[in-house]
């Protein structure tokens, strides 16, 4: 009889549960729909109040996210990764970042990366970043007829008129992230990343020159013996393997003695 008043219990419970997880998935379709309608579809905005409504959702409606983006979930589509692989050529970004000196100055680091290779196209150090002085780097990256289709940048006012016309010049189409949002620039803030943690916090800044000897230290190493995951392990310019009987494992150092690669030289 126990098991019985359980099973009943257990039964009514579950159909409760779905009910209300129906009527959940429901609300939530309406809202939706009244977010695309009091907006413009191809970007909806989002106020407080709608964030509430996805708040209390979430707290009764356990497989929400199942039900949100299982109709478009899964691992991308082959056409999708091939198109992506064939076009990485053409794809390049840029961005900024600060380094303090030792004297209290704060410099301004210009980053260009091309994605085919991961290779650092341009890297310059100034004290006053302009629009004309962004603009230059840009002229100095590639020459006319190498420039990748696609640039990304973040909404940065240091790209003003003068470099917007530069890449249009160029053929450059621009790609400008949404604001606030550094992850939709992950290769050069990848970048940046290594050569603040592989580079700048172990050396001692004081001037412009002395930035730019160590970044060019590290690059010449970052371009030549730093491996790549998503190179399958090798460096931005390729390199040959060296069987055992090109002689004994030799260390070579690099950037001061931070870093070093290894190789097999006769005896």
């Amino acid at each position: 009889m126990t098991a019985l008043f359980i099973a009943v219990l257990a039964s009514l419970r579950a159909s409760i549960h779905s009910r209300l997880e129906l009527a959940a998935e429901i609300l939530a379709l309406r809202h939706q729909l009244a977010v695309l309608q009091r907006t413009t579809p191809k970007r909806p905005r989002l106020c407080p109040i709608d964030r509430l409504v996805w708040i209390l959702l979430s707290s009764v409606w356990q497989n929400w996210r199942q039900a949100v983006h299982g109709r478009r979930g899964g691992p991308p589509s082959r056409s999708r990764r091939t198109f992506l692989t064939n076009h990485v050529s053409q794809l390049a970004s840029i961005d900024f970042f600060t380094v303090p000196t030792a004297t209290f100055r704060v410099l301004f680091v210009f980053v260009m990366l091309s994605h085919d290779r991961r290779r650092i196209v341009q890297l310059n150090v100034t004290a006053h970043p302009t629009a004309a002085w962004t603009a230059q780097q840009l002229r100095e990256a590639w020459p006319w007829d190498t420039a990748p289709r696609f640039i990304i940048r973040d909404r940065d006012a240091i790209y003003g008129s003068e470099p917007q016309r530069t890449l249009q010049h160029m053929g450059l189409q621009e790609v400008l992230t949404a604001p606030r949002c550094p992850w939709q620039n992950p290769f050069v803030a990848r970048v940046i990343g290594s050569l603040r943690r592989e580079c700048l916090d172990h050396v001692i800044v004081w001037n412009e020159r002395s930035l730019r000897r160590h970044l060019q230290h590290y690059v010449a190493y970052y371009h030549e013996w730093r491996t790549h995951l998503s190179l399958d392990k090798d460096a931005p310019v390729p390199r040959a393997a060296q069987p055992p009987a090109c002689g004994t494992i030799v260390s070579f150092p690099h950037v001061g003695g931070l870093h070093h690669h290894y190789e097999r030289r006769a005896a």
